[in-house]
């Protein structure tokens, strides 16, 4: 009978986790790939927000368009944020309870807040930002004779999201530019408190030698500006290409308009501002790995008591992962793509797409790489990412489930565009 229960209770990482020498018998790898993507995408969403502000809190005008596309991507962005979390979950219905329950004694129901509080920083933005474009679209739509059954919704949306307020006179779009510059203002500080969060609660683990130190908070807000700035400029590029194919071959609706751009206009903005942004990006570049090295030349010196089992673990076991994958391919190698003379955009993208993989695998050494080894420092833990799931359970914290978490956002980003496109020609006011 004991043998029965035995087979039939499932141990949570279970599943995932190899062990080698003395370990614990209650220990496993519980943080699994979600615990990975879920600092890795809140990361992205402080990262695209804080480029966005640029132009609104700092008058970057050269960075107005990809403001605007970093804004937007960053609201895409937003609700993917807790999406690993659920899907991490064993009870994920029971999750909402962070936001219906608040109270700062937790940092988990504190993170509750700062979340809600940035998404409706970013809704207003994004509203004052769009509000123009609502109520002229609404009065060109009211203006049609007749209507089909797909502009009376659309009629019906844009109506709605002005929210009542149609005056568009010089003087309200000059309050509209005032309210942005505000929110986004207020906006920063809580982006990097909502990813600074993440690394909080990796920080305040006193259990983990790993994770342990106070230096883990700013770690993780400065690779997230990184992330979220390469993603922007990837995400840009792609667009852009994208819309020049589109204006060359007169496929899209807007190529066929009078002051539509041309194929040469579109590359000359993309390629301007895109050599702009990762002058940007090389600094907050040079700040997170200056940071990460920092606390690793520390853990060296110091050399607690932990420091035998550490020095194995990041020297030895986890080198590749360190020191050849996050340092050389994602930081060493697109540094040099970047500054090295005759940079182009498609170096600059390539460089992008490389900074992207290394914040992962930032995000991957801290979060798999602390629980590598056992708390009986005599034993370690390998972590196998299911990619072929033979259950909800394997998929969810497998391959299936990491991708479900990146195509999500891209998704929302699509329909999003719909209603408030990134590439709208704003008017001067």
């Amino acid at each position: 009978m004991v043998e029965q229960l035995a087979q039939i209770v499932h141990v949570h990482g279970e599943a995932w986790t190899i062990k080698e020498l003395f370990v614990l018998p209650n220990e496993y790898v519980y943080w699994s790939i979600q615990i990975v993507m879920y600092p890795f995408m809140t990361g992205l969403v402080a990262g695209a927000f804080v480029l966005s502000s640029l132009y609104h809190v700092f008058g970057v005008k050269q960075l107005r368009e990809i403001a605007r596309f970093s804004l937007v991507f960053s609201f895409a962005l937003l609700p993917v944020a807790m999406l690993p979390l659920m899907l991490h979950l064993q009870q994920p219905l029971r999750g909402i309870h962070v936001l219906m329950t608040p109270h700062f004694s937790s940092a988990i129901s504190a993170f509750g807040i700062v979340f809600m509080t940035y998404a409706c920083i970013v809704g207003a933005e994004i509203w004052f930002v769009y509000r123009r474009h609502f109520v002229e679209t609404a009065q060109a739509l009211k203006a049609m004779p007749t209507r089909s059954m797909a502009n009376t919704l659309r009629l019906r949306l844009f109506s709605m999201l002005t929210l009542g307020a149609w005056d568009i006179s010089e003087e309200a779009l000059h309050k509209d530019h005032r309210a942005v510059t505000v929110l986004a203002g207020i906006g920063i500080p809580v982006a990097c408190f909502l990813h600074g969060y993440a690394g909080f609660i990796f920080g305040s683990v006193k259990a983990n030698a790993l994770w342990m130190t106070p230096l883990m908070p700013v770690i993780f807000i400065c690779s997230a500006v990184v992330s979220g700035i390469a993603l922007c400029i990837l995400c840009y590029v792609v667009t852009q290409e994208l819309r020049k194919w589109m204006a060359k071959r007169k496929i899209a609706r807007w190529a066929h308009e009078e002051n539509a751009p041309t194929v040469e206009q579109l590359r000359g903005a993309e390629e301007f501002e895109v050599k702009m942004v990762a002058n940007y990006l090389m600094y907050f570049m040079i700040a997170a790995l200056t940071l990460e090295i920092l606390d690793l030349i520390f853990r060296g010196y110091t050399q607690v008591k932990s420091w035998d089992i550490l020095r194995e673990v990041i020297m030895e076991r986890d080198f590749f992962k360190i020191f050849i994958l996050q340092y050389t391919i994602g930081n060493a190698l697109p540094f040099l793509l970047m500054v090295l003379p005759g940079r182009s955009v498609k170096r600059i993208t390539v460089a992008a797409v490389l900074v992207i993989f290394g914040v992962f695998m930032m995000r991957w050494n801290v979060v798999i790489g602390g629980q590598a080894f056992s708390l009986s420092f005599a034993g370690f833990m390998h972590y196998h990412l299911p990619i072929i799931p033979h259950d909800m359970e394997t998929f969810k914290e497998g391959l299936g489930g990491a991708l479900m978490v990146l195509m999500t956002p891209f998704v929302i980003f699509y329909f999003m565009n719909k209603i408030i496109p990134v590439f709208l020609e704003e008017k001067t006011h």
